[in-house]
C-alpha cells in the first residue's frame, strides 16, 4: 500500500493538519497513532477532537485507557500503553463499530484486536526538522480519505 507523508515545524501545525483529517472522518473510523513518548500523538488527537467540534481539554489517557468526548460524533480516544495483555477483552470493537471516531495511541499492542480497516498514522519528531507524519492506509476506505488530503 502507498504512504502519505507530512511534514509539520511546530504543534499548531500538526493540530491543523489532523484537523483537515477529521473533517474527512465517519463514523466508525479507525486512527491508529504510532511514535515514540513526546513524538506528538496526544497532540495529534487534540487536532483530530477540534476537527469534530470538541471544546473540551484533550489529553492523554494513560491511566484511564478510554476517554470519551462529545462533539459532532462521539471521539474515544484509548491510550493502551499500560495494557498488560493484548487479550484483555475491553470491549475495543465496540467503540471501534460504534457511532464515533475511535482513535488508539500504541495500538500496536492491541494489533489483533484492531478492524481489517483503519488509518495508522506514525509520528517522528526531530528537534531540527519538526515533526514527520506518515499515513498508511489499512483499506480502501481510508486510502480514499489519503487520496482527498494529498
Amino acid at each position: 500500500m502507498n504512504n502519505f507523508e507530512w511534514k509539520a515545524d511546530n504543534a499548531e501545525e500538526t493540530i491543523g493538519f489532523a484537523e483537515r483529517i477529521a473533517s474527512l472522518l465517519e463514523a466508525g473510523d479507525v486512527i491508529t497513532l504510532e511514535g515514540d513518548l513526546g513524538a506528538g500523538k496526544t497532540t495529534f488527537t487534540k487536532g483530530i477532537a477540534r476537527g469534530l467540534g470538541i471544546t473540551k481539554t484533550v489529553n492523554s489517557p494513560t491511566f484511564t485507557i478510554i476517554k470519551e468526548y462529545q462533539g459532532k460524533m462521539p471521539l474515544y480516544h484509548m491510550d493502551v500503553y499500560r495494557l498488560k495483555d493484548s487479550d484483555e477483552d475491553l470491549g475495543f470493537d465496540e467503540y471501534f463499530e460504534g457511532d464515533g471516531v475511535t482513535v488508539v495511541e500504541w495500538a500496536h499492542l492491541i494489533e489483533d484486536q484492531l478492524p481489517l480497516e483503519y488509518l495508522q498514522i506514525q509520528l517522528f519528531y526531530d528537534n531540527t526538522s519538526g515533526r514527520k507524519i506518515i499515513l498508511s492506509p489499512k483499506g480502501s476506505r481510508y486510502m480514499q480519505l489519503c487520496k482527498e488530503l494529498f
